[in-house]
């Protein structure tokens, strides 16, 4: 059984212990569905990653290379804080962009691009689809969150690989505040995010929006930083008038994290998702 270079990245924070964390295989050629499938279970993290050359189609495309996503429950197709610390790995491992500053990363649901600047990494935010709520089920999870219907000041379903019911709340407080029935959410089948945004949310130096994310059918019942919720999320509230397009959101603070979230909207309309990310542990891993 090969030794494989393996590294622990926390990410969306900048010191150890606050943010995401995230199992990183740096070659996993040679691996098959099953081999990756069983080291992410045995890791029990939210996910863990594996690094692979670009295929012939995303090379040809301007892949620098390639990452298969799984939790413990299977493969996803996309998801944010992966993405991120797959990419700060990739790059501390000595990977160099084809694109100085700028990266393409290769995953099951396409193309993404991130942007290396300061410090930080952003990824573009997938397209993401959005609808209206089946008001039964909205209910079911309102109150599973121990909220009543007028504390919810809006709801959509949002979809850019993982699936999000959204609920805009009135204050930070009541975000924080809530005790979900875990297991009830879980046999409803809907990971549900929840989010306030604070009058000051554009001022960047501080955290203006609160965001939680439950994720109990994924066997995650709070995720502490979520990428792609809050890339959702932003598409979402920006559209509609209800954030700025710049803002810096809070979240895991009810878990003891204290994971940061940069937001902003280009010129182009396109949302950006960035945070840091810190090498926890780095050595080899036998699979």
């Amino acid at each position: 059984m090969p030794e494989r270079a393996f590294q622990q990245i926390d990410v969306f924070s900048q010191r150890p212990g606050d943010g995401n964390p995230l199992a990183v295989v740096l070659d996993a050629q040679g691996l098959s569905d099953a081999d990756m499938q069983r080291f992410a279970t045995w890791a029990n993290l939210s996910e863990t990653t594996y690094l692979l050359p670009p295929t012939e189609a995303g090379l040809a495309a301007g892949a620098d290379y390639r990452v298969r996503i799984f939790s413990p429950g299977g493969e996803l197709s996309f998801a944010g804080h992966p993405t991120l610390g797959s990419c700060h790995a990739w790059l501390k491992a000595g990977g160099s962009p084809r694109v100085p500053g700028s990266i393409v990363q290769e995953c099951a649901g396409g193309l993404v691009r991130i942007e290396q600047s300061d410090g930080l990494l952003a990824f573009a935010a997938p397209p993401m689809q959005r609808s209206a709520p089946n008001p039964a089920l909205l209910a079911l999870v309102t109150g599973a969150l121990g909220l009543r219907p007028q504390q919810v000041l809006a709801a959509q379903v949002l979809d850019n690989g993982p699936r999000w019911l959204a609920l805009l709340l009135p204050s930070a407080e009541l975000v924080l505040g809530l005790q979900p029935d875990h297991a009830r959410l879980k046999d409803l089948g809907q990971d549900v995010g929840v989010v306030h945004v604070a009058p000051s949310a554009s001022d960047t130096s501080r955290p203006g929006v609160t965001v939680r994310a439950f994720a109990a059918p994924m066997g995650n019942p709070e995720d502490p930083v979520t990428g792609s919720l809050n890339g959702s999320l932003a598409q979402w509230l920006i559209a509609e008038g209800l954030a700025p397009q710049r803002y810096l959101v809070a979240q895991g603070e009810r878990l003891g994290r204290a994971g940061r979230v940069h937001i902003r909207q280009d010129e182009q309309g396109q949302v950006w998702v960035g945070g840091q990310s810190v090498t926890c542990i780095q050595g080899t891993a036998l699979l």
